[in-house]
């Protein structure tokens, strides 16, 4: 299969990540006799710096022509006093929005190897949890009105958090199809008894669950799901919900597992074939050229765009069996070291992996 990978390096780590993932694909070729062709182009803070803007036209353009994207974390405290529309994270903003990918598929679980690196009491795991969370992506307090202006308090700011029937119907569905491949259980999260926006939200996503009768449908208010999430991680299989609360929780339950730098995102679009990849980490500018960052979550991104975008499950299998056989073997970066376990660089934990492809 010959392919065209739109891959976006990003700012701090994100061009070692990439690297290091490009790597991981390259062996999939050798092994499978696939050609990816790589288009590299700049987004985020270092396209600040090469063009002024954080998504260049020719970088959108490129994306576009593209089969898939592979992009890394952006951001960094160069660009921090930026003004909120010209901020490095506009380029991933802007790419969900401009492409229409409003799915953000996230899956969480617990690695058997980090069950003593996980902050939850032993009793709690049971036996472990493995969890998808659906974000919606392009709709929600990150695209609606915002601004500022003079009260007799002063100078006040706001945010609107607005979504449409057809915003919650689209992404509701997904959650539902998905649930559907899983254990049949949806948790929809969201604030009906303070916003009304969530009224509608749970409003709507109680019609479509009527379409999907085999489907047990939970409704929880993000609190109370943050609550769930620590007293019960297991209870979660499918979890749908809207875009604020999306980040916020999913970062928590990457969190809670030992480290957010093993976890990848797909967003996805209405032909649930294109879409975007990334991990949800941050750029972190420190650790840049130090050989030291985790790209674990870029590498299972990675994996993710060959089931999800190419139908190559078989590949993207192979990928998931090596991380989990080299963590299993002790194998560790600084972020998710723990006593007993081997330290080793960026580099040689990309080499651990690439040798138990098969």
């Amino acid at each position: 299969m010959q392919l065209s990978i739109a891959v976006i390096p990003g700012d701090g780590i994100g061009p070692e990540v990439i690297s290091h993932t490009t790597a991981i694909l390259n062996r999939i070729c050798e092994l499978y006799g696939h050609k990816f062709q790589y288009k590299h182009l700049l987004a985020g803070g270092c396209a600040i710096d090469a063009y002024g803007t954080a998504l260049p036209e020719q970088t959108l353009r490129i994306c576009k022509q593209s089969d898939s994207i592979l992009m890394g974390p952006v951001g960094g405290w160069k660009w921090d006093n930026l003004p909120g529309d010209c901020r490095p994270e506009t380029a991933l903003t802007g790419l969900r929005e401009q492409l229409e990918l409003f799915a953000n598929l996230r899956p969480i679980s617990l690695y058997d190897s980090f069950i003593n690196s996980c902050v939850l009491r032993p009793e709690i795991l049971r036996n472990g949890f493995e969890m998808l969370i659906v974000r919606e992506l392009t709709g929600g307090i990150y695209f609606g009105e915002s601004g500022r202006r003079q009260t007799e308090d002063g100078e006040a700011a706001f945010d609107t958090m607005i979504y449409s029937e057809k915003e919650i119907r689209r992404i509701a569905t997904v959650a539902f199809r998905l649930a559907r491949l899983r254990k049949r259980h949806l948790t929809s999260i969201d604030m009906a008894n303070a916003l009304e926006s969530s009224r509608l939200w749970r409003l709507t996503v109680s019609s479509i669950a009527k379409d999907y009768p085999d489907i047990t449908i939970d409704h929880l208010y993000f609190d109370t799901a943050v609550t769930q999430l620590l007293l019960d991680p297991g209870f979660f299989d499918v979890i749908v919900t809207a875009n604020m609360f999306g980040g916020i929780f999913s970062e928590q339950a990457a969190q809670i597992t030992g480290s957010i730098e093993l976890f990848p995102s797909a967003c996805m679009g209405e032909s649930g074939t294109f879409g975007l990849y990334h991990p949800i980490h941050g750029a972190a500018p420190e650790l840049a050229g130090a050989d030291i960052a985790n790209p674990i979550a870029t590498i299972l991104s990675a994996a993710m765009m060959l089931r999800y975008s190419f139908a190559l499950v078989e590949e993207a299998e192979a990928i998931e069996n090596a991380v989990i056989s080299t963590l299993d073997a002790g194998f560790r970066t600084s972020d998710i070291m723990s006593h007993g376990m081997t330290p080793v660089n960026s580099f040689g934990l990309c080499r651990q992996i690439i040798s138990r492809i098969i």
